[in-house]
């Protein structure tokens, strides 16, 4: 076992065995595996292929055991729906054009929705959310930065890769990773004073979409626009945000590789590139066969038989790539409508906090997370709308976020003022609402 391992394996340890003890840091641990894959940043040996990720959800579920801190769900409607969800996944495996493979993806997908509902019961703490941010949001980070630093050293040459076994191993997913993290970088540099880390956030930030220029995908092309367009509506800092992002396209544009612009310019021509009209060839599939089955053809049934059935180029094998029509062709109709419902009942409620943190000046750290997790919802969908990511952890922790962050705030909010400058709540003046907050918590 070479130093990396020994190093990775050390870090592994000590947060399995604080994890016992703290069960929200084993929790992390789960995350911080999941997301950035650590154990697949060194060669070879028995760590690059360890079950790391159960360890760290056996600690964590171990840990919440013994531990004497217990929680209840948060009562969000969000809740029920996508248990709903999970159990018409379940439904459709049962049917599944291909039994074992979608059993394996099943279980997969459980295990993602396990550690999304043990985040809902341990996380329900200011200090612990903003954890949850930090550690998903500098896990996909990290490949940003390493990726815009190797563009730059090469002028932008190669595309740039995620870590090897993992959702966003492939150029487009991680685009796709680091424009959703890329709000929740903007939100974080926020919430730091340090004027060191705020530029070492704005570093960071400028690597990511480096990296996401360098990897040469199309849809994340325009993902980033319309999420650009969404940060900026979002943004306090309208002015600065627009500035900044002119200066950087014109300081981009002399140094990005004339076969980069080659590349974008067949999202215009589209009808004459292979890929594109595979994916068309794959989506038209999705529909037909939601048609003939309401419960589709499961997990992983993208083969040689489907598509001799139900696509209109039977030869042209391809997978999905879309949420939208991966979702409608492995849980038909029923599954999609259950997706989406999910995804528009996260920014429902994420709308439902930005109202409530606008009551008082302490709580305004939860529009301000609010608001991000709408600009990362909407970067994972349009750029999600040309990448198979639909059972990818990121928006199901981003739904998990959302609920935590109203559920915070609204029991912030039943205390009554907050207290401000060491005063007690009686006798610490209470600042001049924006909202009726009475009528709010009578409402929820």
């Amino acid at each position: 076992m070479d130093l990396r391992s020994l190093f990775i394996f050390g870090i592994i340890a000590y947060f399995s065995a604080k994890g016992f003890k703290h069960p929200h840091i084993g929790l992390m641990l789960m995350v911080w595996v999941g997301y950035m894959n650590p154990h697949r940043l060194v060669p070879w040996g028995i760590i690059y292929s360890a079950p790391v990720a159960f360890w760290a959800f056996l600690v964590t579920v171990v840990g919440y055991a013994i531990s004497k801190e217990k929680f209840k769900l948060p009562p969000q409607k969000i809740i029920p729906v996508l248990f709903v969800f999970w159990l018409w996944c379940g439904i459709c495996t049962i049917f599944a054009f291909n039994p074992e493979s979608a059993q394996r993806e099943y279980i997969r997908f459980t295990k993602i929705l396990l550690a999304t509902f043990m985040a809902l019961l341990l996380l329900q703490k200011k200090e612990r959310i903003n954890l949850l941010v930090w550690v998903m949001s500098l896990s996909i980070a990290f490949y940003g930065i390493k990726g815009g630093l190797f563009a730059l050293a090469t002028g932008g040459q190669f595309r740039v890769w995620g870590p090897p076994d993992s959702f966003i191993e492939g150029n487009n997913e991680l685009a796709l990773a680091l424009l959703s993290a890329f709000p929740l970088l903007y939100y974080l540099r926020g919430q730091v004073e340090n004027k060191w880390l705020k530029r070492a956030f704005l570093l960071a930030m400028v690597l990511c979409l480096i990296s996401v220029v360098s990897s040469y995908s199309r849809g994340a092309f325009l993902a980033m626009g319309v999420t650009s367009i969404f940060l900026w509506y979002k943004s306090k800092h309208k002015l600065a945000l627009a500035m900044l992002g002119f200066v950087l396209v014109l300081a981009a544009v002399p140094f990005i590789p004339e076969h980069w612009f080659n590349r974008m310019n067949t999202i215009q021509t589209y009808e004459e590139d292979a890929s594109a009209m595979g994916r068309i060839n794959a989506w038209t599939l999705a529909f037909n066969i939601s048609k003939a089955h309401i419960t589709s053809g499961g997990f992983n049934h993208w083969g040689p038989i489907t598509f001799a059935l139900y696509a209109p180029v039977p030869d042209k094998i391809h997978d999905a790539h879309s949420i939208y029509f991966e979702v409608l062709g492995e849980q038909g109709f029923i599954g999609l409508f259950l997706f989406l419902t999910c995804l528009l009942m996260t920014w429902l409620l994420c709308n439902k906090t930005i109202k409530l943190s606008q009551v008082y000046e302490e709580h305004a750290w939860c529009g301000n997370l609010c608001k991000m997790l709408q600009v990362s919802l909407i970067a994972y969908m349009s750029g999600g709308a040309f990448l198979g990511l639909a059972y990818w952890d990121w928006p199901y922790h981003i739904m998990a976020l959302a609920i935590l962050t109203n559920h915070y705030i609204n029991k912030e909010l039943e205390k009554g003022p907050p207290s401000s400058s060491g005063q007690d709540v009686e006798n610490a003046q209470e600042p001049k609402p924006t909202l009726d907050t009475t009528h709010l918590i009578k409402r929820r």
